[in-house]
């Protein structure tokens, strides 16, 4: 048995942390026992040998191996599938033997760390643990799964006490992980995706991330996590036209809200659906800009901490032909026109109007379905609209 399933976690994270030692093991008997996910399993991979699947499961030694070995080789498979090519730039940044919060967009309730961490398997670099929500835990096999998976969870829709704890002990946990595991640890800029793909880290995660710490200063506490921007640029998005659909829905009631159903979907349609090239660009650490910062306000710290990882995350953005032709026609110019082909434009407009045939919403109106393209094109025209506002690109 490997060394990392020999470390005990403190019984303050055991609900929220990955599975090691007999639990790790445990979970992966629980798991090839369970129907949905032998479903899950077979469904994402038709031509599979289950029962040679289950003995491969269960003869893993240890997290590493699993995430390196089973989820390596599942994510390549999946990527070779459904991409144009998965790369990545910017590991240079990475110092060898220094730990990172690698915090960036997020586009794919799966895949972005998924895929960001076969990217680090690929370059040889340690994988991340990875924080996901528990409103997305709604089996307790995709519990299993992603706790043998190295993932951490944030605890969501708690009451305001409760919520005060969660974000203490995710805090100390993350702050654990860094200094007592020694391992990176991955979470988005913000809870939830951006629908419309405009990226702004959240100030609360900020603020979370800082309540634990060996020091009682609020910037030395943030230096401490050592916050590494990522920028994600996939060139299609699969969940477009169900954002779309979903901006529609909050347009006709604003108290419109997600069913867990809606979630699954999302997931499943992210994992299975054509995302033409995807690219990460890991940027440099904050600390160097942070530590210059003199101000003692922590509103200002704390915006000016946002400032820096959102700057980074959007000058790291690949941009694609898509996401020209959408920022000239939203704002009506040709200003990018030699960035694209009219066989660029007239493929793009055709995806676009494929993805809105798929909208499954009852009497539409050809106002609605001309919302919902707006709404398709800003997606896809903000990553565009962000990087030519962050000056220092």
């Amino acid at each position: 048995m490997s060394s990392t399933n020999n470390i005990i976690i403190p019984e303050q994270f055991h609900e929220i942390a990955p599975y090691r030692g007999k639990d790790f093991f445990e979970a992966l008997n629980r798991l090839v026992n369970d129907p949905g996910f032998e479903h899950a399993v077979r469904y994402v991979m038709p031509d599979v040998d289950y029962p040679e699947f289950v003995k491969s499961l269960l003869q893993v030694k240890d997290q590493n191996e699993f995430q390196t070995q089973v989820m390596g080789r599942f994510l390549e498979m999946l990527a070779a599938s459904t991409t144009r090519g998965l790369s990545i730039d910017g590991e240079e940044n990475c110092e060898p033997g220094c730990n990172y919060t690698f915090m960036s967009n997020h586009r794919d309730i799966v895949l972005d760390p998924s895929f960001l961490n076969l990217c680090f398997i690929r370059s040889g670099l340690p994988v991340t643990q990875v924080a996901i929500g528990n409103n997305l835990l709604i089996y307790d096999w995709i519990a299993d799964l992603v706790k043998v998976n190295r993932s951490f969870i944030v605890k969501r829709d708690t009451k305001v006490v409760q919520a005060l704890e969660a974000a203490k002990q995710l805090s100390a946990y993350i702050h654990y992980t860094l200094y007592t595991l020694h391992e990176s640890v991955w979470i988005a800029q913000r809870e939830g995706r951006a629908k419309d793909s405009n990226d702004v880290t959240q100030e609360s995660l900020i603020k979370m991330l800082a309540l634990a710490g060996q020091s009682a200063d609020l910037k030395e506490k943030i230096l401490e996590v050592n916050l590494m921007p990522v920028s994600i640029s996939y060139e299609f998005d699969p969940n477009d036209y169900l954002k779309a659909r979903e901006f529609l829905l909050r347009r006709r009631d604003p108290e419109f809200k997600k069913s867990q159903r809606d979630d699954l979907f999302s997931m499943e349609t992210g994992l299975l659906s054509n995302k033409g090239r995807v690219h990460f660009r890991i940027g440099k650490c904050i600390n160097a800009d942070l530590a210059r910062l003199q101000s003692t306000d922590r509103a200002e710290i704390i915006r000016y901490t946002c400032t820096l990882i959102d700057r980074a995350i959007h000058c790291g953005y690949k941009i694609y032909p898509g996401n020209y032709i959408a920022y000239d026609e939203i704002n009506a110019t040709d200003r990018f026109a030699s960035r694209y082909t009219t066989e660029d434009e007239s493929s793009f407009n055709d995806y676009i109007e494929r993805q809105l045939d798929r909208v499954e919403v009852a009497d539409v109106t050809a106002e609605e379905r001309a919302f919902m393209r707006r709404m398709m094109l800003t997606m896809y025209a903000n990553p565009l609209t962000n990087q030519l506002a962050a000056s220092e690109c």
